[in-house]
This record gives C-alpha cells, sequence and structure tokens, in this order.
C-alpha cells in the first residue's frame, strides 16, 4: 500500500512537471524520477526508496552535456538482498 502511493505521488510529480518546475534537468536515463518508481515496483519501498535515494546523490553535475544510462537493476547485490528479505 505505501509503494501504491509513493508510486502514485512519484506519478503526480512528473506530470505536474517534474525536474523543470524546479529548473533541473537530470543527468540520467531514465529520469531519477522514473528510477524511482521503478526501484519501488520492483524491490519494495525499503530498498527502492535507498536506490532512488543514492541515485540522486550521484545526480550532482549541472554542466554534464550527455546523459548517462543508469537503470535500475535488475537483480541486487548480496548485501541488499539480506536487507530487503529482513522487511518482508
Amino acid at each position: 500500500m505505501i509503494a501504491r502511493i509513493l508510486v502514485g505521488l512519484i506519478s503526480l510529480y512528473q506530470r505536474r512537471g517534474g525536474g523543470q518546475r524546479l529548473l533541473v534537468e537530470c543527468n540520467y536515463t531514465p529520469s531519477c524520477s522514473e528510477y524511482a518508481k521503478t526501484a519501488i515496483e520492483r524491490f519494495g519501498v525499503r530498498v527502492g526508496v535507498g536506490l532512488a535515494i543514492a541515485r540522486i546523490r550521484r545526480c550532482n553535475d549541472r554542466n554534464r552535456i550527455h546523459k548517462l544510462n543508469d537503470p535500475v537493476p535488475v537483480s541486487l547485490p548480496e548485501h541488499q538482498r539480506h536487507a530487503r528479505s529482513a522487511s518482508h
């Protein structure tokens, strides 16, 4: 239920202009908000939000010319798998 609420809020943010409203252009593809939605849907709230925060923290080069391709991982590294299974 929390995952659906978070994904809904992210979708609302995207529909209302996302980072462009904040005069920010994402350095990555997919965008940080799309990454967050996918991560939450794929791995649940705890791990998904953690992945999204780590991604946003990497997004700090305002002068980048080309976007970097950085998709959500298909599977988690071993240490994150344990964290996910402990939260379910």
